[in-house]
C-alpha cells in the first residue's frame, strides 16, 4: 500500500498532521497543501478537536520547502496556470493557519525552509527541537521569501527580517528564540512525550511548562547593531555599501556582503521592495502582494537558472540575468509588484 504524504488524523483532543515524505526532505506538494487545508476544514467546528499538532517523519529535515522540481517542471512545459494554482492554494493555507482559531503547535525538529515556514510560522506555537535550523533562502534561487514572509521578517527585532532575507543565512534555536521565530525550545528526545501529553487533552500551557526549556532572556544575536545599521539602508546596494565600509573591523560584514553578491540582483531587489512594504501592510495584504510577485516569476529566467544550479545540476554556479544590481531595470522589478487582473483570493478569518 502507497504510503500518504501527509497523514492526517484526529486522536485524543489532537487534530495530528504529520508531513510523511522524508526521503524528499518532507517537501510540500500540492496534494499535501490541499489535504492539510481539508484537515484543518473538518477540525474547525469539531468539538473533539481542541487543539493542532503539526509533526514530521524523519530527523533531518521538518520540512525544506516547496516542490520546486515539479514547478519548475510546470514551468518549463507552458504549464505555467498549474505552477501559479500551487502557490494560490499555499498562501490560502498559510492565511487559513494565521487565523485558524483553534491553537496551532507545530513541533520542529530539523531543517525548516520556504514553504515549511508558511505552514509554521503564522501558526500558535512553534515548538523547536534541538535540531532546529531555519531559512529563508529564496534569493538564492531566483524567488523570494514568500509564504508570508514579507509579513512575518519585516516585524522581527530591528533589521534582522532583512538580513535574513537578503542573505538566506541559517538561524540556529538560541536565535531563533532570542527573534521570536520560535515560540518555545523542547529536547528532542522529549518531543514524542509532549506530543502524547497533547493528544491526551492536557492544557497546552501546562504542557508546554512541563516539557519546555525554561524560558531566558535569550541573547540578541551577534552582531546586531551592524545589522541593524547596514540593513536599513535605503536599497539594496546602499546595503552592500554599508556593508563593505564596515568589512575591514568586521569579518560578519565582509562574509554578508560576499554572500549577498552571489545571489539573483532580481530577487535581492524584489525582495527588498517586498519587505519595506510588508512592514506596513496587513497579512492578508502581503499574501495579495506575494501573489503579483510569484505569478510573474515564471515568466523570468532567474527562478528556473537557480534551480538549476542549485537543485538539479548542483553545480552552485547560476549565470543570472542581469548578471549584477546595477544592470537592474528597477521599472521591471516594479512590475512584479502591479494588480493583476484576477488577485488572490484568501479565506475570510475563522470564527467558532
Amino acid at each position: 500500500m502507497e504510503t500518504p504524504d501527509v497523514i492526517c488524523e484526529k486522536r485524543g483532543s489532537a487534530g495530528l498532521i504529520r508531513l510523511n515524505r522524508p526521503k524528499a526532505l518532507n517537501a510540500l506538494t500540492l496534494q499535501m497543501v490541499h489535504a492539510i487545508a481539508q484537515a484543518l476544514d473538518a477540525w474547525e467546528h469539531d468539538p473533539d478537536v481542541t487543539r493542532i499538532v503539526l509533526d514530521a517523519e524523519g530527523e533531518k529535515a521538518f520540512c525544506a520547502g516547496g516542490d520546486i522540481r515539479s514547478i519548475i517542471e510546470l514551468g518549463k512545459q507552458g504549464r505555467k496556470d498549474i505552477a501559479v494554482r500551487f502557490w494560490a492554494d499555499e498562501y490560502r493555507l498559510n492565511t487559513r493557519i494565521k487565523f485558524y482559531p483553534k491553537p496551532y503547535l507545530s513541533l520542529i525538529d530539523g531543517i525548516v525552509m520556504g514553504g515549511g515556514v508558511g505552514i509554521t510560522l503564522h501558526g500558535s506555537h512553534r515548538i523547536a527541537g534541538d535540531r532546529w535550523s531555519f531559512a529563508m533562502p529564496e534569493v538564492g534561487i531566483g524567488l523570494f521569501p514568500d509564504v508570508g514572509g514579507g509579513y512575518a521578517l519585516p516585524r522581527l527585532p530591528g533589521e534582522t527580517g532583512m538580513w535574513i532575507a537578503l542573505t538566506g543565512t541559517r538561524i540556529n534555536r538560541a536565535d531563533a528564540l532570542a527573534l521570536g521565530l520560535a515560540t518555545h525550545g523542547v529536547a528532542s528526545d522529549r518531543i514524542a512525550d509532549l506530543k502524547a501529553a497533547l493528544i491526551a487533552g492536557e492544557a497546552i500551557d501546562a504542557v508546554l511548562e512541563r516539557f519546555c526549556l525554561p524560558h531566558q532572556t535569550a541573547p540578541v544575536p551577534d552582531n546586531r547593531t551592524v545589522i541593524d545599521y547596514c540593513f536599513a539602508g535605503t536599497s539594496v546596494p546602499d546595503v552592500l555599501a554599508r556593508l563593505e565600509a564596515h568589512s575591514d573591523d568586521s569579518d560578519f560584514a565582509a562574509q554578508a556582503a560576499k554572500t549577498i553578491r552571489t545571489k539573483s540582483p532580481t530577487s535581492l531587489a524584489i525582495t527588498y521592495r517586498q519587505l519595506r512594504l510588508g512592514a506596513e501592510l496587513t497579512f492578508r495584504e502581503v499574501m495579495k502582494m506575494e501573489f503579483r510577485i510569484v505569478s510573474r516569476v515564471l515568466d523570468g529566467v532567474d527562478f528556473y537558472e537557480g534551480v538549476r544550479a542549485a537543485v538539479i545540476d548542483k553545480d552552485q554556479a547560476p549565470r543570472w540575468t542581469p548578471a549584477t544590481l546595477e544592470q537592474l531595470d528597477m521599472e521591471e522589478i516594479e512590475a512584479y509588484f502591479a494588480p493583476l487582473h484576477h488577485e488572490l483570493e484568501l479565506p475570510q478569518p475563522a470564527r467558532l
